[in-house]
């Protein structure tokens, strides 16, 4: 996408598509103008600590997401206000969101990981 003078370029519907399966980002869809994520947890403190961690990367990005918030469950809604649709910052801020939520040590970590799962991914709608 080509950057002008002070926003970005939106993509077109079908571009948005196609860009989330080009990066792996198979939970997100698009709807009604917004890039979308459900994260389904185990329950309220989970989903705080994703809340948490979606809201630091949003602050950090300087690219604000809408949150809907319930007991076990957190949408995320993604779109450049300034553009008027889905552009770069969209699928960076994505990306960075899907990493950090769904993050888990590898098998040959020297960090265990916690038996839990707190967090979901079957599922985008």
């Amino acid at each position: 996408m080509a950057e002008t003078k002070d926003k970005l370029q939106p993509y077109e519907p079908e571009q948005v598509e196609a860009k989330l399966a080009e990066l792996g980002l198979e939970g997100w869809y698009l709807e009604e103008g917004w890039i979308r994520r459900k994260y389904s947890t185990d329950g309220w403190p989970a989903t705080l600590m994703v809340v948490n961690a979606v809201g630091y990367l949003c602050e950090a990005a300087w690219h604000h997401a809408d949150l809907a918030v319930t007991w076990g469950k957190l949408w995320v809604k993604l779109r450049t206000h300034s553009s008027g649709g889905i552009t770069d910052k969209d699928f960076e801020l994505a990306r960075a969101i899907e990493d950090a939520v769904l993050w888990r040590p590898g098998a040959d970590s020297a960090l265990e990981g916690t038996p839990n799962r707190f967090v979901f991914s079957k599922g985008s709608r």
